[in-house]
C-alpha cells in the first residue's frame, strides 16, 4: 500500500470513528452499478466523469432516447396505429443514429455534412417516400 492509499484508509476510518458516514442517503441500499460494457475501458472514467458532471457523449445519449422511446412504444395501444408508427420511425432513426455515431470515424466526408445529415434527419422524420435530397 502506498502513502496516498495509507492516507486516504487514515481519513475514511477517521470519519468512521466520529460517525460522519452515518445516515448518509443510500445507506444499507445496493449500489447502483453502471453498464459501461460498451464503452471502451480505457475511456469509462472520463465517461463516468463527464456523465456526473452532466455531460453525456453521443452514443449514450443516444442509447438513453432509445430506451425513452422504447419504453414509450411499449406502452402505446395496439390500436393506435399513428402513434406506434410515428413512435417506431422515431426509434429507428434513434438506432441509425446510433449507428452512425459507432462507425463515424469510417464514413466518407459527405456522410459527416451537418447539412446533409440536417436534410437527410427531416426527409427520415417525415417518412416521406420523396427523394428530395
Amino acid at each position: 500500500m502506498d502513502l496516498i492509499d495509507r492516507l486516504a484508509e487514515q481519513h475514511i476510518t477517521e470519519a468512521v470513528e466520529r460517525g460522519d458516514l452515518d445516515n448518509l442517503s443510500g445507506a444499507g441500499k445496493p449500489l447502483e452499478l453502471d453498464d459501461l460494457s460498451s464503452v471502451p475501458e480505457h475511456l469509462r472514467s472520463g465517461y463516468k466523469l463527464l456523465r456526473n458532471a452532466g455531460f453525456l457523449p453521443p452514443e449514450l445519449h443516444t442509447r438513453r432516447e432509445i430506451a425513452e422511446v422504447a419504453d414509450l412504444l411499449d406502452s402505446i395501444s395496439e390500436t393506435d396505429h399513428a402513434t406506434r408508427d410515428y413512435a417506431q420511425r422515431k426509434l429507428d432513426l434513434l438506432y441509425a443514429r446510433l449507428e452512425n455515431q459507432r462507425s463515424r470515424h469510417n464514413s466518407p466526408m459527405w456522410a459527416q455534412d451537418p447539412e446533409y445529415t440536417t436534410l437527410l434527419m427531416r426527409h427520415l422524420e417525415r417518412g416521406s417516400n420523396k427523394t428530395e435530397l
